[in-house]
């Protein structure tokens, strides 16, 4: 079976079938900026602002996907855009899984997102749990999985435990899993193990969502990425929305890539950061343990995650309590922050033990 008619018969038929809506800016496109629009009804006037809003966005941000492009090694034909990743999240359910019929698999405790979509979208969710030491189990992937499995979600570093998948446990998934295998690499930026883009090639059932959210600092923008088989970024174009990302969203995240020797040095300062914060929670007699990060938070299992969010939030000191989560009892997920934020949040934690 070729890699395209592999991934046809995981899409839903009438997704399939589709005849997308076409937008005024698909019709025309490259014509000189002197041109008269009178085709899309936007007010030929402008807008009340010093800068000019009033015409449609470029509806697949080319620009920018071509930066993106020359940055990751790719072609831009296999680069999605959205508003936030969590669009192309809602995308995926929404073109492979038939609601009542299909289901996905999740290894929790990972992020929320994946069930609320699937669950808004009436898709089950089946779960295959981590062990207590965040590891994955293959098995219990596949104990849960059938033919009508159409999505699995890996996180990776995994959001609250903050550990990536092994590459072995990633190539067994992608080798072995009947539909589609997305990897979530919202905080790929701040780890050490290397993307998985370069699997793209060797494997067309694979999806990478990547985000400008984290370590590019924009998470203001809403502006998230798909990179996968162009087959499957044609299916997530026909679906989405005709102009998905706003025009200043796509000019400023172009701009950021301009200046990304900047960004660069602050994931360098936030990984410092990060073993440094790491190293001073572990001395606090209200820390059990600090869990390996490779993003740029960190699990903290503590004596009472209750009593110690608390007491931050009275010291305006706001942290995620992840202790209703699976294997997560008592811990607390703090985001590395400078470090003037880190020292008040270590000297906050001393005085509550002082106290």
């Amino acid at each position: 079976m070729s890699a395209r008619n592999d991934l046809e018969r995981l899409v839903r038929p009438n997704i399939l079938a589709l005849a997308p809506y076409r937008s005024a800016r698909d019709e025309f496109q490259g014509l000189a900026p002197a041109s008269v629009f009178l085709d899309a009804n936007e007010n030929s006037l402008g807008s009340p602002l010093d800068e000019d809003f009033s015409r449609y966005p470029d509806p697949y941000q080319r620009p920018l996907k071509e930066a993106l492009a020359r940055r990751k090694g790719l072609s831009p034909e296999q680069i999605f855009m959205g508003n936030g990743s969590d669009e192309a999240i809602d995308l995926l359910l929404r073109a492979f899984c038939e609601p009542r019929l299909d289901n996905i698999v999740i290894l929790p405790p990972t992020y929320g997102m994946y069930a609320v979509q699937a669950a808004v979208q009436d898709v089950e969710v089946r779960r295959a749990l981590l062990h207590a030491d965040f590891s994955p189990d293959p098995e219990a992937v596949f104990r849960v999985t059938d033919e009508r499995s159409k999505l699995l979600f890996l996180c990776s570093p995994n959001n609250p435990t903050g550990n990536c998948l092994p590459e072995s446990f990633l190539i067994a998934m992608l080798e072995q899993f009947p539909g589609l295998v997305v990897v979530d690499e919202a905080y790929i930026d701040f780890s050490e193990q290397p993307s998985v883009l370069s699997f793209l090639e060797k494997y067309p059932r694979l999806v990478v969502l990547q985000t400008f959210s984290k370590a590019w600092g924009l998470a203001a923008l809403r502006v998230g990425m798909a990179y996968a088989n162009p087959f499957i970024i044609n299916i997530l174009n026909k679906i989405k929305y005709p102009y998905n990302l706003n025009v200043s969203s796509t000019r400023l995240a172009l701009q950021a890539l301009d200046r990304a020797d900047e960004v660069q040095a602050g994931i360098g300062l936030l990984r410092a950061e990060r073993a440094r914060l790491a190293w001073a929670l572990s001395a606090l007699p209200q820390v059990r343990e600090v869990f390996p990060s490779e993003a740029n938070f960190l699990l903290v299992r503590t004596t009472d995650a209750d009593r110690i969010y608390a007491a931050l939030c009275a010291e305006g000191i706001v942290v995620r309590n992840r202790t209703r989560e699976l294997h997560c009892e008592n811990c607390l997920r703090i985001t590395v922050g400078s470090p003037a934020d880190n020292d008040r949040l270590i000297a906050a934690l001393q005085n509550l033990n002082d106290a």
